[in-house]
């Protein structure tokens, strides 16, 4: 029997966050899975929940794609079949920009017509607002992305089919025109191809135009919620491990390590204060979802990990560098190493309900790299590895200080 066909033990949900966010994921999923016996990503998980960036990973894991290839797609090499490239998503929507300008001189015409015809009612101003109309809806064109997961999931032993797949996936997209979520792949929306169902997800209003299956429009998913790990609950999942990228940045400690000369995003133009506007947020909307799923959920366990608000290396990186790209992923992998151990006491005793079990070894071993554990030459960022391994190393002095406390070896306070 299949896992797709028995009561989930395990379910994986996987929120947005843009290619930072999937790049973030793929190094969080490889810690995870490097540092926790009993878990293969490939292979243990029931069901997948992915919705926009998180579509893709998911689709990808639901599909056969190990961790390791996912870390391997960030790195590039000649002949490789997963590229990661920004090419594959940031590709200007000519297509759209050019239909946009041909209905300007159509436009241009009705609002004359209407001013002229009763200018006492709209005034020239009001007339040309129709003008509105002709602005492109996309910056970018999301049809790449689709020809990329769709010549993935057309190699040998992968589908684009949701029905052909041997664990469940739900890739969650928003209609447009009412405002509700859609799950490709439940019953009756699992003749979608992934392909296309994950170009829905992926259609950030404003950056991507909405996509078109059959006569209805749908766009990025996170707009209704950031994990929709209600979805993997709802399917009587025991364990549903949540990954989200997406968390609003506390500019006070940036500015206390240089990396900022001041704390307001303001200096640094729209795009930062955009983007901590939509972390804020979807960041607070996941915060009450989760509030939810504890009296919702009696006896099933959710564990969430995401950056810290002080990660501003999360928040500040150019991600259309290659060589950011490899710092997210490594930080990342890293990072989330970091927090196993911190949460030691709370999640080691919760996963061990379900099977799972701290690799201490492999936890406790500084000299553990994202790119040497796929196959690949070792990072060459060293004062960043030097940090972070110290950063590791005072979080496991504190916990040992902790556990003899509460021992009794410490008096409290010590």
């Amino acid at each position: 029997m299949s896992p797709s066909e028995r009561e989930p033990r395990i379910a994986l949900a996987l929120a947005g966050g843009g290619l930072e966010g999937a790049v973030y994921e793929i190094g969080a999923l490889r810690a995870l899975e490097e540092s926790l016996e009993g878990i293969d990503f490939e292979r243990d998980v029931a069901i997948y929940v992915g919705v926009s960036a998180g579509a893709f990973i998911a689709a990808c894991l639901a599909n056969g794609l190990s961790t390791t290839q996912l870390v391997r797609s960030i790195v590039k090499q000649p002949g490789h079949q997963h590229p990661f490239v920004p090419e594959t998503f940031f590709t200007p929507a000519a297509g759209e920009w050019l239909a946009s300008a041909s209905r300007v001189p159509g436009l241009l015409v009705d609002a004359l017509v209407d001013y002229v015809r009763d200018p006492a009612d709209l005034s020239l101003l009001e007339s040309l607002t129709r003008l509105s109309r002709a602005l492109p809806v996309g910056l970018f064109d999301n049809e790449p992305l689709r020809v990329f997961l769709e010549r993935i999931f057309s190699l040998r032993g992968r589908t684009d089919d949701f029905r052909e797949l041997r664990r469940r996936l739900v890739v969650v997209a928003a209609e447009l025109d009412s405002g509700a979520a859609v799950r490709f792949g439940d019953p009756g929306l699992d003749d979608v191809p992934i392909s296309k169902a994950v170009q829905a997800s992926t259609a950030l209003p404003g950056l991507y135009p909405p996509v078109r299956i059959g006569e209805r429009y749908y766009v990025d998913g996170v707009l209704l919620k950031t994990l929709h790990a209600s979805v993997a609950l709802d399917a009587g999942a025991a364990l549903t491990l949540c990954i989200n990228p997406i968390v609003p940045v506390d500019t006070g400690d940036a500015v206390r390590a240089g990396v900022l000369e001041s704390g307001t995003l303001v200096e640094r133009g729209l795009p930062a204060v955009l983007s901590q506007t939509f972390r804020t947020l979807v960041h607070s909307r996941l915060d009450v979802g989760l509030s939810t799923y504890t009296p919702r959920y009696p006896g099933q366990d959710v564990v969430l990990i995401e950056p810290q608000r002080d990660d501003y290396r999360m928040f500040f990186t150019n991600i259309f560098s290659f060589s950011s790209r490899k710092a997210v992923a490594e930080h990342a992998y890293r990072s989330t190493r970091a927090q196993l151990l911190r949460r030691s006491g709370e999640l080691e005793p919760l996963l061990a309900r379900h099977g799972i079990r701290y690799r201490r070894d492999v936890l406790a071993d500084p000299s553990r790299d994202l790119w040497r554990g796929a196959g690949l030459p070792p990072s060459r960022n060293n004062t960043s590895n030097l940090a972070e391994e110290l950063e590791q190393t005072l979080t496991r002095v504190e916990h040992a200080l902790e556990r003899l406390s509460r021992q009794r070896l410490l008096p409290d306070g010590a």
